[in-house]
């Protein structure tokens, strides 16, 4: 089964986690800078082609009265430009508070507030294809992506 990649879209940085190469867990791999954009979107497809995939699973935040701000906005904008620049196939995930998670997992594995930062964007994108492959993961086949 190809690969997965899951992007945690943030203003200024973008959290990547990948799928094991069985397709079944997740993993931190990178976390990327948003700026220049070319440069970024270079970065993204360069990891499509480094794993070998073209599939891609995109955080899609929520306010807190459920709905789609222009932070989801702006990340629905960068699902169309992955789809036409890179040909990839993607997927949203509503994540809810993800970050937040992520920070109480790393505070609560030890980590002070400096390490916390270092990795916080790429536990909060494991925790989106967490719960993507929990979802979707025995369903996703090759003929999919």
């Amino acid at each position: 089964m190809p690969r997965v990649l899951a992007l945690d879209v943030g203003e200024k940085r973008v959290g990547v986690a990948v799928t094991d190469p069985l397709g079944l867990t997740a993993q931190p791999l990178t976390v990327l800078d948003r700026r220049p954009h070319k440069a970024f979107l270079d970065k993204v497809a360069g990891l499509l082609k480094e794993y070998q995939t073209n599939f891609l699973v995109l955080g899609l935040p929520r306010r807190t009265d459920g709905r789609l701000g222009p932070e989801a906005q702006r990340v629905m904008a960068l699902a169309y430009e992955f789809r036409a620049k890179l040909g990839a196939t993607v997927a949203t995930w509503e994540e809810w508070l993800t970050t937040v998670e992520a920070e109480r997992v790393l505070k609560e594995g030890g980590l002070d507030a400096r390490q916390r930062r270092a990795v916080v964007d790429k536990t909060a994108a494991t925790l989106i294809l967490d719960g993507y492959l929990a979802r979707h993961g025995s369903t996703i086949k090759a003929q999919d992506l």
